[in-house]
């Protein structure tokens, strides 16, 4: 296995992690690191190896946006996200990893109170964990084609 394999497999992990804890661009780091291998190998089998990776990656954000995204955005304004995001990245060097997504959910919850009161902020809370959960829950999928078209293709052989 090459060097360039082995850095392309960590950009993908890294990737697939960033899926999960949403604190790094997950699915575009997974699309980056087949792509630099795409450009590495030069081979046609690579290069179609990417563009279904690419086709993947756009699928994913399209539907990404479309189904959760639009209710996020109906049920939790961008101030409270902004806010979350924001704690997210607190949390994340408090507790590393981890307290990405305890930040997330405490500034979403903190950010509710605050516009809302108290007894409103729970349903705010959850409903924007909800469209969260379905944001995972669509990308992940994606994030998984596109690793597996790429094992596929023989790279990590």
């Amino acid at each position: 296995m090459s060097g360039t394999v082995v850095v392309c497999g960590l950009l993908v992990v890294v990737g697939l992690f960033g899926i999960v804890v949403p604190v790094v661009p997950g699915t575009i780091l997974v699309a980056l690191g087949i792509g630099i291998w795409a450009s590495e190998q030069g081979s046609v089998t690579s290069w179609t190896v990417f563009g279904v990776a690419a086709a993947f990656l756009v699928s994913g954000a399209l539907l990404k946006y479309a189904v959760p995204g639009r209710r996020l955005k109906r049920t939790v304004p961008t101030s409270t996200l902004v806010v979350a995001g924001l704690c997210a990245v607190v949390g994340f060097f408090v507790i590393p990893v981890v307290g990405a997504v305890l930040g997330f959910v405490l500034g979403i919850y903190l950010a509710e109170r605050v516009r809302v009161g108290g007894p409103a902020a729970g349903p705010a809370t959850r409903r924007a964990l909800a469209a969260v959960g379905w944001i995972v829950a669509i990308e992940l999928p994606a994030g998984l084609l596109i690793v597996a078209t790429w094992a596929g293709a023989g790279a990590l052989a």
